[in-house]
């Protein structure tokens, strides 16, 4: 078995958790990681058992040793790290997004395809039992022909203003999940119609933002759909999906978070997923191990450059529902 000498770029959350479930593949011999703060460098570091640190991700990228990056550094720096991960020749794997517009998205993974190196994006949850099960079933035939879906993203509260400054808004930062869970699922997208609202934090208004928004889809196969999205749900991470079709449904839910149920006097107790990370834990391992496999195997990674762009079109196009007042049609986002 091949092992790639890996470099991870960002030692934050998102870096912390990478940094966990590197160090358990097989196939991944963490050689370095970058992050400029060298505290958080050298926790990462002790996580992922990674040989050396480097202040400057860029650095980490030419080193001779490293075959694979993995970036889960902050949005801004997505797209510059990309283009420079593939014009050394190194396989990519990159936390989502690319980039929050369409032209510098479509510009970087022309370099990942010129370059022709693996490519794939941080979309978690198609590697989540569930959400795998599901799509496995839907090809199957066992619903039949799909009919209506739904998707619900509520976090348990709203990030920092300053995370949301540069965030690209509610529909690019937490609905564009939902919106690759669409696709994913049921299929290409041709219409959506936004609305929002700022319910949660006035703050958030300010920055020109809304906190709980409504999508409707309108799908190529003729199926319709609806996702909802809040900023705050106060019992934790709030989140299902429901494909319905001729013969049935299938609804996708984790509850509890722990498999017990405590019955007393006046009903009953259960606990409840707070946030992403760990309703999603199993899924991020399993993603990072697909990835691995796929470069080992010669074989394109999915999700790919393909979903990332239309991910982020879909964003776009229900940004511009809300702004403009009116159904959007994703072939306008050019």
């Amino acid at each position: 078995m091949k092992t790639f000498g890996t470099a991870l770029l960002g030692a934050g959350r998102m870096g912390r958790e990478h940094a966990k479930n590197l160090a358990g593949l097989p196939t991944a011999r963490v050689v370095a990681v970058a992050d400029p703060d060298p505290e958080a460098a050298r926790a990462a570091q002790r996580l992922a058992r990674a040989e050396r640190t480097y202040p400057e991700p860029e650095a980490a990228i030419l080193d001779p040793a490293v075959e694979v990056v993995v970036i889960a550094t902050p949005t801004p720096t997505h797209a510059p790290l990309i283009e420079a991960a593939a014009q050394a020749g190194k396989a990519i794997f990159c936390e989502k997004p690319v980039a929050l517009e369409l032209a510098q998205t479509r510009r970087v993974l022309e370099a990942v395809r010129t370059a022709g190196v693996p490519f794939q994006i941080g979309f978690q949850r198609r590697y989540d039992p569930g959400y795998a099960t599901a799509r496995d079933q839907i090809d199957d035939g066992v619903i039949g022909e799909i009919e209506q879906f739904r998707a619900v993203g509520r976090d348990p509260a709203p990030p920092s203003l300053e995370y949301l400054k540069a965030s690209g808004g509610l529909f690019l930062d937490q609905a564009i999940h939902e919106f690759d869970t669409a696709r994913f699922l049921v299929g290409e997208v041709l219409e959506v119609q936004s609305w929002g609202a700022v319910r949660v934090d006035p703050r958030i208004a300010e920055l020109g933002d809304v906190d709980t928004a409504l999508t409707l889809l309108r799908f190529a196969n003729g199926a319709l759909g609806v996702v909802e999205n809040s900023r705050r749900a106060v019992y934790g991470y709030d989140i299902r999906v429901e494909v319905f079709g001729e013969r049935g449904k299938l609804v996708i839910e984790a509850l509890p978070k722990t498999p017990l149920y405590h019955f007393r006097e006046g009903g009953y107790h259960a606990d409840h997923y707070f946030f992403f990370m760990d309703r999603f834990k199993e899924a991020y391992r399993l993603e990072l191990e697909a990835f691995f496999h796929a470069v080992a195997a010669g074989h394109p990674p999915t999700p790919g450059p393909e979903d990332a762009l239309e991910a982020l079109r879909l964003g776009l196009a229900a940004t511009r529902s809300l702004k403009e007042g009116r159904p959007v049609r994703v072939e306008e986002i050019q």
